[in-house]
């Protein structure tokens, strides 16, 4: 009896360790297939994504029966102009990275590398505001449009607003109010149709709306794959779009409300440093370290026009639209601002003699100046210039 209990006892342990390695197996078995799973399905979401792109870029090429030049070709070109630099407004010790015009068509904000941001009358080239930030870098910068209110960013990650008033010796550090939060670099920052809601992009690969009062986020926009470089609102003061380039050669439209992408194209071969919408919001063009500014209608889902020389070599920092949208500003490395006829696809006009690159430019509100932003390698001062059309 002693025998048959040890030979139970045996039977049972030789049970246990059968049924032990079976389950080490089926787990083995189990672990290989969900390791190999996520690769295949990557693998077919790829092919699957690679193909839609294609059938996409096939129905657009159906669409694509004339060139916009073509049929520009019986409106008469644009005879020789002459612009001329009227106001030079100097006061930063560093590089001028960006600015912007207010409504009122007279006051201009800037940010500099020096971690300045100075509030300019554009007409007497006064200083009426100036606020020195906790960093250097100020990257972007933008006037409210009721004009009562600047914002600006840039290395700290974050999109400070700061109140204006009447009294030009009031502290606005002391008034100002941190709204959004990144996890990168601020690199534009911009109010929509109300002081209340600013959007801002940023080095960490997204956009985002901000509640201005609160300081809470409304809406985040996912889909750049790097750095997002610029933005631009839609002109519409009802619309709810808005339109970013980057660093993956992207340029995409966001629907503000819900958040989604809904439209998006890859034409550029380098980053894309600023867009911009036409004036009447059926298009954008973009400037972009290729060399070359483009022009995209949304109504057609495709590019038009391809803005671009053998002999310009160097990329667009920064384009922008007169008020009519028949000519396209564009800022370049080469110290230069090429002047687009947008129907034809001709350079009109060229201004020379800058020290350094074009950082930014901005046509005024109304349509009678533009204004640039020159980089001067010495500190005896950057300057903002201000240039009527």
């Amino acid at each position: 009896e002693r025998e048959r209990e040890r030979e139970r006892e045996r039977e049972r342990e030789r049970e246990t360790l059968l049924s032990s390695a079976n389950l080490v197996f089926l787990v083995e078995m189990a672990a290989q297939e969900v390791a190999s799973q996520p690769s295949d399905t990557l693998t077919t979401l790829k092919t699957e994504s690679e193909t839609l792109k294609t059938k996409l870029e096939e129905e657009r090429a159906k669409l694509h029966d004339v060139e916009l030049h073509q049929v520009a070709e019986k409106i008469e070109a644009l005879g020789q102009f002459v612009m001329k630099t009227r106001r030079t407004l100097k006061g930063h010790g560093n590089k001028v990275l960006c600015m912007d015009w207010c409504k009122d068509k007279r006051r201009i904000v800037s940010s500099s590398q020096d971690g300045k941001v100075i509030v300019w009358d554009a007409f007497t080239t006064n200083k009426e505001h100036a606020v020195t930030m906790p960093c250097t870098w100020v990257m972007a910068c933008a006037y409210a449009p009721s004009g009562c209110a600047v914002a600006c960013g840039g290395l700290d990650n974050k999109c400070s607003v700061y109140p204006l008033s009447l009294d030009k010796n009031e502290n606005l550090a002391a008034k100002k109010k941190s709204v959004a939060m990144h996890t990168n670099y601020l690199s534009a920052c911009c109010f929509t149709n109300s002081d209340m809601q600013i959007l801002t992009s940023s080095g960490d690969g997204t956009c985002a709306l901000w509640d201005v009062e609160s300081g809470q986020m409304l809406q985040s926009f996912h889909g750049h794959a790097a750095d997002v470089l610029c933005l631009d609102l839609a002109p519409s003061e009802t619309g709810n779009t808005f339109v970013s380039g980057g660093c993956d050669k992207k340029a995409c439209v966001w629907d503000m409300r819900t958040g989604q992408c809904i439209q998006s194209f890859e034409t550029h071969e380098s980053d894309i440093n600023s867009v911009r919408y036409y004036p009447s919001g059926d298009a954008f063009a973009s400037g972009s370290d290729d060399a070359t500014c483009r022009l995209y209608d949304l109504r057609a889902d495709r590019e038009v026009a391809i803005y671009s020389k053998e002999s310009i070599i160097f990329g667009t920092s920064s384009v922008d639209f007169s008020l009519s949208g028949r000519l396209l500003f564009g800022g370049y490395n080469d110290y230069t601002i090429n002047v687009w006829d947008v129907l034809k696809g001709t350079r009109v006009s060229i201004l020379f003699g800058h020290e350094n690159r074009v950082s930014t430019l901005r046509v005024s509100p109304d349509g009678t100046a533009f204004s640039y932003a020159r980089l001067l390698v010495n500190w005896s001062g950057s300057h903002s210039v201000i240039t009527p059309l």
